[in-house]
């Protein structure tokens, strides 16, 4: 009988409670031997307040999955790798992209395993339209991605500070689908940011790309949503038009639905860990975030009406 593999899981906010518990119970390979939170425990689960007490405390972990914010993450990151344990990162994986490539290295050079994962495509229909699409001529791409913040992220400071992406958050999330399922690569040409007046990240915003061929990839994402959600991608090519909606889990084929499911997303990403530390390799995919860094580096930024909760 193989063992499970002892995880540590670090940060018990919201994602963790609404996803990686629920996902870790439903998945064999892993067994939770510990938590570190400043501000919650679990019952029956040794629980540190930091990822330093755990990993001292802890030397039979052998693996760990950070679910905190992404600013100070690196530290925790390193101390994690340093301690030659496996490791796991929520998206976005960290604040800049230099930062999770220095955690690649990390990892490589100490045999490591490095899964930055990108829920979103583990989705259920993502990889039936990423292979419909593997032979397509793009002729263009829309992106809607639109939300309720006070719905989804309430009372989340953070997300408003410099490194928390505003509106990129859940924004990454339709980047990372798109370049999954696209078969050429994506560069943004422009974009605009709306920030409020008392913020420092985007509440809204448009990116404006293109294929390597040229097709226009053209996306809008809102945090002002309110009543229905919107997590739409739309693909026009020289065969059937393909619609993902619902972040990824319910596919329209040339207007008919070919796929509708369940949320089984981190319950692959865990399922996916466990396969790369069997296998002895990474997966640090860094195309999404480098599309978000790009977009700040050339997007216009325009000052909008203040928000508050």
């Amino acid at each position: 009988m193989i063992r499970p593999i002892t995880l540590g899981l670090v940060g018990l906010g919201t994602i963790a409670r609404n996803q990686h518990l629920p996902s870790l119970a439903d998945t064999p390979a892993f067994r939770l031997a510990a938590t570190a939170s400043r501000n919650a425990q679990l019952d029956g689960v040794p629980g540190y307040h930091d990822v330093d007490a755990m990993l001292a405390a802890e030397p039979a972990l052998a693996a760990v999955s950070l679910c905190t914010p992404p600013q100070g993450r690196f530290a925790q990151a390193a101390a994690v790798l340093r301690a030659g344990r496996h490791l796991m990162l929520e998206k976005p994986p960290g604040v800049s992209v230099s930062e999770v490539q220095t955690l690649a290295a990390m990892a490589r050079d100490r045999g490591l395993t490095l899964y930055a994962t990108w829920h979103s495509r583990a989705a259920a229909a993502v990889e039936e339209a990423r292979r419909l699409l593997a032979h397509a001529a793009i002729t263009r791409v829309t992106v809607t991605w639109k939300e309720d913040v006070r719905q989804w992220h309430p009372g989340q400071e953070w997300i408003w500070q410099p490194g928390g992406l505003g509106v990129f958050d859940p924004g990454i999330n339709a980047l990372s689908v798109i370049t999954r399922i696209l078969p050429e690569a994506v560069h943004p040409v422009s974009a605009v940011l709306e920030v409020p007046a008392n913020r420092q990240a985007p509440i809204a915003a448009r990116m404006a790309m293109l294929t390597a061929s040229g097709a226009p990839v053209d996306c809008e994402f809102d945090w002002r949503q309110t009543g229905p959600q919107t997590w739409d991608i739309r693909v026009e090519s020289d065969g059937p038009e393909i619609l993902l909606r619902h972040g990824g889990a319910t596919l329209f084929v040339g207007g008919t639905e070919r796929i509708a499911a369940a949320d089984e997303e981190y319950r692959r990403l865990y399922a996916r860990f466990a396969e790369l530390i069997a296998a002895g390799g990474s997966d640090v995919d860094l195309a999404p975030l480098q599309l978000v860094a790009d977009a700040f580096l050339l997007g216009e930024r325009r000052s909008v009406a203040e928000f508050h909760e």
